[in-house]
């Protein structure tokens, strides 16, 4: 992916992870759309950072991306990446239905089907682009789980093995496919996430995403090295030390340690 020339859109992105790379990114050049649910954030977003486009989009309502994809392709027809950023992160327990079953149906709606019906929006219009980039964003859940989470975790890894798959069926288009693995990042994804003093700083984590961006244009994975401890267990040989450490740093799940 190129690190400037583009015309991007991030749905997802009234906040943490997805705010920050489209601020970034704007910052390079790009032309960038966010979108979310929120009409005050959205203005909110306008207001304090001219020239980034807003368009309203509720990535568990399949209409709402309907209606924002043609939107945007309308006003935007030079659109050449989408970054599908949206995502929720729950604590479950599976000990009952009532302490998961609710958040694992929201959690695969807009963590898996959110990502596939947005993909399935702007697939055909990418093509049609010379050059153009998917960005999917798995987590380094999707490797390594954290017990507390496992609704998460799976949608994750369920990216990760999409990502992996779209990427060999596009191999015949102008469309590369791009995953974003980030780490614990200091976001609201959770509660007290944002004080966490084991997760990544934003800026940290951005600034390195971008330097990743720019100097490895053709990487299928974008990968801090923060991240490395969780991607690369199996392949160490020390996966069971990785999910011990990874739980141990949190045994009662009352704040996240791993990844977003």
């Amino acid at each position: 992916m190129n690190i400037t020339g583009n015309t991007v859109f991030i749905p997802g992105a009234t906040s943490g992870i997805g705010l920050a790379i489209a601020v970034a990114l704007h910052a390079k050049g790009n032309t960038v759309i966010v979108g979310g649910r929120r009409a005050e954030l959205l203005e909110r977003i306008a207001d304090e950072h001219p020239g980034i486009h807003t368009v309203r989009i509720d990535t568990a309502d399949p209409e709402s991306i309907r209606s924002a994809s043609a939107a945007v392709i309308a006003a935007h027809p030079d659109l050449n990446v989408l970054i599908a950023m949206a995502g929720i992160m729950r604590v479950e327990d599976w000990h009952s239905a009532a302490g998961f079953l609710a958040s694992a149906e929201a959690t695969v709606v807009t963590n898996l089907l959110g990502p596939i019906r947005l993909i399935a929006a702007f697939t055909e219009h990418l093509q049609s682009r010379q050059d153009a980039t998917i960005v999917t964003v798995s987590s380094g859940l999707a490797f390594a789980p954290l017990a507390v989470t496992p609704s998460y975790n799976a949608t994750k890894a369920a990216i990760h093995q999409l990502s992996e798959s779209i990427r060999l069926q596009l191999a015949d288009t102008s469309v590369r496919v791009v995953e974003l693995v980030p780490p614990a990042v200091r976001t609201g994804l959770l509660p007290g996430q944002e004080e966490s003093e084991v997760a990544m700083p934003l800026d940290a984590f951005v600034s390195e995403v971008m330097e990743l961006l720019e100097t490895q244009p053709d990487a299928r994975e974008i990968l801090v090295d923060r991240v490395k401890f969780l991607r690369y267990g199996e392949a160490r040989g020390d996966y069971e030390t990785v999910v011990a450490a990874l739980n141990a740093s949190d045994p009662h799940g009352k704040a996240p340690v791993a990844a977003n």
